[in-house]
């Protein structure tokens, strides 16, 4: 499975994600019959399963009468994990919700071999830069107690150091959350970066946060540069090749997987006018208008605009050059009006938030700008939960 470094545990006194004592873990509630009744009937309206819809369905009530939950059969579980994507009111890339590939894991409860796991999931995602779609899912919660838990937004995530000076360098987004893993024993780099991956903080059965170093060859990262101006590449940037999100749970039947991370492929807009161009974020704008010699004196100058535009040049032109699979915004608004057309066309709804749909630059450009989308369903399942939830 590759090396992780030995995990460290919260100190007895107290957590730090809380403030206070170790969280207590989740209570499970039993699963609902109704919920696992729409979900199987909407599996064999789907698809052609071997057992008959009356045989499973007395199976799956039998057993949450007398355990409080039930177990999904592999081919149900990929179903609902493909459909949960498929209902992410917030995703441009659904037009390739079928071909999510999900690995079962769901006999993982452990935090170092969830830890493990993410790693792999890492490495066959990645596939040297030929990003697959994938979904690990581990122990769900149930009667027993809750199933495990990764408290990292995404698997890959650079941290926040902060300052002296009362800055951060390296990701702003990131600077609670990297004081709160350095409370727990990570050992910051030294010197410190503004690219350092952080550990991965894993919860297990007890809700104890422990931490977990990503091996290098997990974190497959491209160096950015840019296809006119050589001083591009001088400025050092560089952004990890596979988002995988980790702290959303999935619910699927009634029941809820606490730790399923899932992964697509980036949207050059993501890194380029968001992560690296977001004045919360690393506010690359000033420093790009600045090398190219732009007028900064007012907005009315459009340097910024300027200055994004080239900025998700650069990251495009990198992705291409290193072989990793990256969307533009002007294809993928194509595709996902594709992906509403067939949707429609099998008599389903396509919610969608538009705000999230609309890509940040160019947005009057692309095709999904100029029309409106069925109102996202907080209660549509399969789904990825928010993670408050």
């Amino acid at each position: 499975m590759g090396t992780v470094v030995r995990p460290r545990s919260a100190p007895e006194t107290g957590c730090p994600v809380t403030g206070g004592r170790p969280a207590a873990p989740p209570v499970p509630q039993p699963v609902d019959p109704d919920e696992a009744r729409t979900f199987l009937e909407q599996f064999y309206a789907e698809t052609s399963p071997m057992v008959p819809l009356d045989r499973r369905l007395r199976q799956v009530f039998h057993e949450i009468a007398t355990t409080g939950t039930y177990r999904h059969t592999p081919e149900e579980l990929t179903f609902g994990a493909r459909v949960a994507w498929r209902n992410s009111a917030r995703c441009i890339g659904r037009l390739y919700w079928n071909g999510l590939r999900v690995r079962d894991r769901r006999h993982v409860t452990e935090p170092a071999q969830v830890a493990a796991e993410c790693v792999e999931h890492l490495r066959e995602a990645t596939r040297g830069g030929r990003i697959r779609s994938t979904i690990t899912v581990f122990a769900p919660d149930g009667p027993e107690g809750p199933g495990p838990r990764i408290l990292n937004e995404q698997l890959i995530r650079y941290a926040g150091h902060r300052t002296p000076d009362g800055g951060v360098r390296g990701d702003p987004r990131y600077a609670e959350f990297t004081d709160q893993v350095v409370a727990i024993g990570w050992q910051r780099p030294e010197p410190l970066g503004r690219f350092d991956v952080l550990p991965l903080m894993i919860a297990g059965t007890d809700g104890r946060p422990r931490l977990f170093d990503l091996p290098r060859d997990a974190v497959h990262e491209v160096g950015l540069q840019h296809p006119e101006f050589a001083w591009f590449a001088d400025l050092r940037l560089r952004w990890h090749a596979v988002p995988a999100i980790s702290n959303m749970p999935l619910v699927v039947g009634g029941v809820q997987y606490g730790a399923a991370p899932f992964n697509g492929w980036y949207l050059n807009t993501e890194i380029g006018a968001r992560n690296l161009a977001d004045t919360d974020r690393y506010d690359l704008l000033p420093v790009i208008a600045e090398r190219l010699g732009l007028d900064t004196s007012s907005v009315r100058t459009l340097w910024r605009d300027r200055a994004l535009i080239e900025l998700v040049r650069a990251v495009q032109y990198s992705f291409d050059e290193a072989g990793v699979t990256m969307a533009d915004h002007h294809t993928e608004s194509e595709r996902f009006l594709t992906h509403v057309a067939k949707e429609e066309s099998a008599g389903r709804s396509c919610p969608a938030d538009w705000s999230w749909i609309v890509p940040p630059v160019s947005g009057a450009l692309t095709a999904v700008y100029h029309r409106y989308y069925d109102a996202p369903d907080p209660d549509a399942r399969p789904a990825f939960l928010p993670p408050a939830s």
